[in-house]
Parts: structure tokens; C-alpha cells; sequence
């Protein structure tokens, strides 16, 4: 697997990806909120960030198989194309954001609770919470930070 800098071409591969990997975990969001926060990310989450993708090199037929989008330090987003969860995917986009930057941050969905477990096992510690989400919407984040 390799890792690369994303660019705007990928934006609806990657926003196709994420539409996936949402209806897979988040499922405590209606489809209303998908299409809503599919909206923002078009719009507002995918050009405010680094994005780094991960592409397999073995296959390159197959496609981007996770990416993650960069804040400086913090990472805003991570999904992994739901058929290769658990192949290191997500754990090698943290290993090169932590290339990049050392220290990171993060926040996840409290109703994400796979989320939460590999972030915990990646060896984040939550710092905190939050009733809503950076939108205001009413799903509860919990903060995390990797100072590994």
C-alpha cells in the first residue's frame, strides 16, 4: 500500500468511499444527515484539509482503499473502504500523520463505538466530550490525543 497527497480529481472518489463507510458505522444518523454532511464535505470538509490517500500498490485496478484528511495535527477525518477494514489501513494514514506531525488530535462520534475502540487500540486517550458535533448537531464527540 502506498500513501499519497490527495487532490481535487479525487474528491468524488473519496466522497463515494466516505458514503460507505458511513452507512457501514455511523448508524445512528438518518439519511437525512448523510445527505446533509455529504453536502459539507463537498463543499467545506474536503478543500480545509491535507488528504492523504491510501491506495493499494499490488492492485492499483482496485481503487483508494482509506483517507484521511489533516488539520495540522488534527485529524478531521478517517474512513477505510468498508470491505478492507481490519487489513492496517487505517492504522498505516495515522502512522504517516504521525510522520508528519508527532503529536495528534482527533474527535469521534460517541455512537461511532468502532470508531472508538481502534482509536483507543491505536493508543489515543480521550481529553474530553462534547453534547453535539462541530456542526451543532446532537451527536456527542469524544476528544482524543495520540502523544505516543
Amino acid at each position: 500500500m502506498s500513501i499519497r497527497k490527495g487532490i481535487p480529481c479525487d474528491h468524488p472518489w473519496l466522497i463515494a468511499l466516505w458514503r460507505r463507510a458511513v452507512e457501514g458505522t455511523h448508524l445512528f444518523l438518518s439519511a437525512h444527515d448523510i445527505q446533509e454532511i455529504e453536502q459539507e464535505l463537498q463543499s467545506v470538509y474536503l478543500p480545509a484539509v491535507d488528504l492523504w490517500i491510501a491506495e493499494s500498490v499490488d492492485d492499483p485496478m482496485s481503487g483508494i482503499d482509506g483517507f484521511m484528511g489533516l488539520d495540522g495535527s488534527k485529524v478531521e477525518m478517517l474512513f477505510v473502504e468498508p470491505a478492507r477494514r481490519g487489513q492496517g489501513i487505517g492504522s498505516r494514514l495515522l502512522d504517516h500523520a504521525r510522520s508528519l506531525h508527532g503529536t495528534l488530535t482527533l474527535d469521534v462520534n460517541e455512537q461511532n463505538t468502532q470508531a472508538h475502540g481502534f482509536y483507543l487500540h491505536y493508543g489515543f486517550i480521550e481529553t474530553g466530550r462534547s453534547e453535539a458535533d462541530n456542526a451543532g448537531r446532537p451527536f456527542p464527540l469524544i476528544h482524543m490525543h495520540f502523544a505516543g
